[in-house]
């Protein structure tokens, strides 16, 4: 409920804090618009090594070359600042989804289109961060490269010390991955090339 003639807005949802809700003037189809672009959150999720980040900055540096405002979110990367304060229980999971999920929405408002590359193994993660945006703003691509050419690619040396006990907590070793149930895209990276698997995304988006 807003006040007559008053920016602010009373929104049905309890906060520690007693926020209240400011709209804004500028809309968000006006930033869009602006833009001139439709603003999306595309989604990228599988096992460590599945090719979520090289296929993210090939995504990326493809809409820049196109003219297309986007911006990419790296699992790794956002754990050097945003959420630099979260470790690898479970609950820190749930938590870095949730935050990276609300930045996205932000973009999004201001008419980016967003890139997401995040093992994110859980669907009520997932599904948490789809539902916070419009209908058919969000897309899930799942890299279902098997685990055996993940830890064969073995990028970073991941596997080896999550088989050797170093590493604890680690997905597709000693911590579940829960497939997607309805991903928009499914893309087996053992199979298409980095530019393929790009080209699927662009024809999923089209």
């Amino acid at each position: 409920m807003s006040k007559p003639n008053t920016p602010y807005q009373l929104k049905d949802i309890t906060l520690p804090s007693n926020a209240v809700w400011h709209r804004c003037t500028v809309s968000n189809a006006a930033r869009a618009e602006l833009m001139a672009q439709q603003p999306r959150c595309i989604w990228l999720t599988g096992l460590s090594g599945s090719g979520k980040s090289t296929i993210a900055n090939a995504l990326d540096a493809t809409f820049h070359t196109n003219g297309i405002k986007s911006f990419l979110l790296n699992g790794d990367n956002v754990r050097h600042g945003l959420n630099k304060d979260l470790g690898m229980t479970e609950a820190d999971r749930a938590e870095n989804i949730r935050r990276v999920g609300e930045i996205a929405k932000l973009m999004t408002d201001a008419g980016l289109v967003v890139i997401c590359a995040f093992i994110s193994p859980f669907n009520r993660d997932r599904q948490m961060v789809r539902s916070i945006f419009n209908h058919n703003q969000f897309l899930e691509v799942h890299l279902e490269t098997p685990l055996a050419v993940c830890e064969e690619r073995a990028p970073k040396g991941l596997y080896k010390k999550a088989r050797a006990g170093v590493i604890k907590q680690f997905t597709g070793v000693s911590d579940p991955y829960e497939v997607p149930e309805n991903p928009e895209v499914v893309i087996n990276t053992a199979e298409l090339s980095v530019a393929d698997s790009v080209k699927r995304i662009l024809d999923a988006l089209a």
